[in-house]
């Protein structure tokens, strides 16, 4: 059986030649390779680090089992398809609803892990009947406003608990994250929040230095005297040790508000799977389901232990489109670099410490650019907002998300926010579209215009 883990040395094992790229089933020279791969976990360092702690979950832990997701994937696609596999953003909203409304990490896990479970069996249908089963159900204004709901959602959290703690920092934190995603370039560019946050690191042990403690909120709602940037458990940690398990706990109310968030990552798989496909001129149409599967068993795997569910990574295809290497051999050293780091408790305390203001700075632009992803959607399938079909029930779920709108059926189940905004934009554009008039039921764009020849063989028959 062909694992994918087999390469041939590309030309000299030094450079690729002018204008040439280096396979999947290639490589470069072992120390080269290796340094690509520690590249590549610099890249995904930045979000998938930041995501677990504002998930209230253990960062070691998350990059941990970001090296087993990875293993996972490039196996089940057989080496086929390069991809880092780290934490996925798309849940942050989803666990402050649920921490908000009293729930425990256990239920945050719990309730991505059915959300995993699901994603499986809808890869499992994509690999049987096609990509066209989820464009039936989820055309492009469906899925771009979950998208977008999913990200603004997001917004009172930054507004009332990370920018607080020190607004100064975060200004400063998020006009220099803006400046280097723009100014910046190539690789540098890829790495724009984990730079963000080294600055901010700096940034508060000088205000530290020079002014002391300041007075703000700290986590709770009374204002107090603190560190900015507080090290006291770094040098508690232990250099060598196992991340910190724990097992699901599943509670309905729960499982619903992380639900929705199954049509962002099958959006996002579905455009990595495309984004692979073009750069390294393989037909990967055929492997779309197989990635959503290994998605949802990676996910599956990572919160049965307590760590965050994981994705496909944008982050590590920019790195990949660089650098014009495209071998899995620098995705499986990217995995054992991560596995390295969670069995270092040191380096998760460095995470944990982390300023409030330094997150108020990152999350203003993360949070939004989440949202913004919606509104790509929309553009690249060309949704005419003009036509009412689409935009009546866009935007009432948009603002039942953004503004957590709740709907009451008892005492004890109401549903809110991401939940309810998600259901409203689905059943409300089903429903106006079978009773809505002819000419605004026009031909939807798919999903994803490279996702047309899903239904079609490969010409090798995969």
């Amino acid at each position: 059986m062909d694992l994918g883990v087999r390469w041939k040395l590309h030309g000299d094992g030094k450079v690729p030649a002018p204008g040439a790229v280096v396979r999947p089933d290639e490589r470069l020279s072992w120390p080269r390779t290796i340094g690509l791969g520690a590249q590549h976990v610099v890249a995904m360092f930045g979000a998938s680090f930041v995501a677990p702690v504002l998930m209230g979950l253990d960062p070691n832990l998350a990059i941990m089992m970001s090296g087993v997701a990875t293993v996972i994937f490039l196996l089940a696609t057989r080496g086929r398809v390069p991809s880092y596999l780290g934490c996925s953003l798309s849940f942050v909203g989803v666990a402050a609803v649920i921490r908000a409304s009293g729930g425990s990490s256990a239920t945050v896990t719990g309730a991505v892990f059915v959300v995993g479970v699901l994603v499986f069996f809808v890869g499992l249908a994509v690999q049987k009947f096609g990509a066209r089963i989820i464009h039936a159900a989820m055309p492009p204004i469906v899925t771009g406003a979950a998208v977008m709901l999913i990200g603004f959602n997001l917004a009172p959290v930054t507004a009332s608990t990370y920018w607080p703690t020190d607004q100064w920092t975060a200004l400063l934190v998020m006009l220099f994250t803006g400046l280097a995603v723009v100014c910046l370039r190539g690789f540098w560019s890829r790495i724009a929040i984990f730079l963000g946050l080294i600055f901010g690191y700096v940034l508060s042990w000088l205000l530290d230095e020079i002014f002391g403690k300041i007075h703000s909120t700290n986590g709770g709602a009374q204002a107090v005297d603190h560190w900015r940037l507080d090290l006291s458990g770094v040098g508690k940690a232990d250099w060598i040790g196992l991340p910190s398990f724990h097992a699901p706990s599943f509670e309905w109310s729960a499982i619903l508000v992380a639900l929705p968030v199954i049509i962002a990552l099958i959006a996002e798989n579905a455009g990595h799977v495309k984004a692979v496909g073009e750069m390294t001129g393989d037909n990967l149409d055929g492997k779309l389901g197989t990635a959503i599967s290994a998605d949802g068993v990676a996910s599956m795997l990572s919160t049965a232990v307590g760590g965050p569910p994981n994705t496909t990574y944008s982050e590590n295809i920019g790195v990949m489109a660089a650098t014009r290497v495209y071998s899995t051999a620098a995705y499986w050293a990217a995995a054992g670099f991560a596995l390295l780091f969670g069995l270092c408790p040191k380096f998760g305390a460095i995470v944990a410490a982390i300023p409030g203001g330094v997150l108020g700075g990152i999350t203003v632009i993360l949070y939004g650019m989440i949202g913004l992803l919606g509104a790509q959607i929309w553009i690249n399938a060309k949704v005419d907002l003009r036509n009412p079909l689409n935009l009546v029930p866009a935007a009432a779920g948009i603002i039942i998300g953004v503004g957590n709108v709740s709907l009451k059926f008892t005492d004890n189940f109401s549903l809110s926010g991401i939940a309810l905004g998600t259901i409203v934009v689905i059943t409300g554009y089903h429903a106006l579209r079978a009773m809505a008039p002819a000419h605004l039921k026009q031909q939807e764009p798919l999903l994803d215009q490279g996702t047309s020849t899903y239904d079609e063989k490969t010409a090798d028959g995969r």
